[in-house]
């Protein structure tokens, strides 16, 4: 990979929402070899999306529920784990995927409206699959920071109530 490529991708990284004329002027290149560059890495499938980090707990009704299952797995012959993990990351539900070393062999970040709503698909959907022979969850409480960006200042103080005898 070139390295014009590779400074782009560190841009964009950092600041999907950055203009082309912004990135063009960063990388002293002109609007047009940046779009043509931004094209490329897009048809490469090295820039596969575009998102947005929304704090969904200042949201009003509208905060999900996340939940981290461990899975262990029997692999496939000749294709080891990435068929088991593709009829996992097909389902809606399913936000990540993970092959991970230790006891465990995938890790699967699940949303749902409820912890019900995780809990049956995962009684239903995921451990009903032949390859599954376990699986652990753990709810997330609690969102402190999310690729890199924090998501409650540390000036927001403790909002408890003081109870004292």
């Amino acid at each position: 990979m070139e390295e014009v490529e590779v400074e782009l991708l560190k841009l964009i990284e950092n600041n999907a929402n950055l203009e082309v004329e912004k990135i063009a002027k960063l990388m002293g290149k002109s609007i047009d070899e940046t779009r043509e560059l931004i094209d490329k890495l897009e048809k490469k499938k090295v820039i596969l999306g575009y998102s947005t980090l929304i704090d969904w707990a200042k949201v009003l009704n509208e905060e999900e529920v996340t939940a981290m299952v461990d899975v262990k797995v029997t692999p496939a012959r000749d294709v080891g784990f990435d068929k088991v993990a593709e009829r996992i990351y097909r389902f809606p539900e399913v936000k990540a995927v993970y092959l991970m070393s230790g006891t465990y062999d995938l890790s699967v970040s699940v949303k749902g409206k409820t912890m019900m709503e995780i809990g049956h698909f995962i009684s239903e959907k995921l451990s009903a699959l032949d390859s599954v022979l376990s699986t652990t969850t753990h709810f997330v409480l609690k969102k402190y920071k999310h690729d890199g960006i924090i998501l409650q200042d540390a000036d927001e103080g403790d909002k408890r109530i003081v109870v004292s005898p």
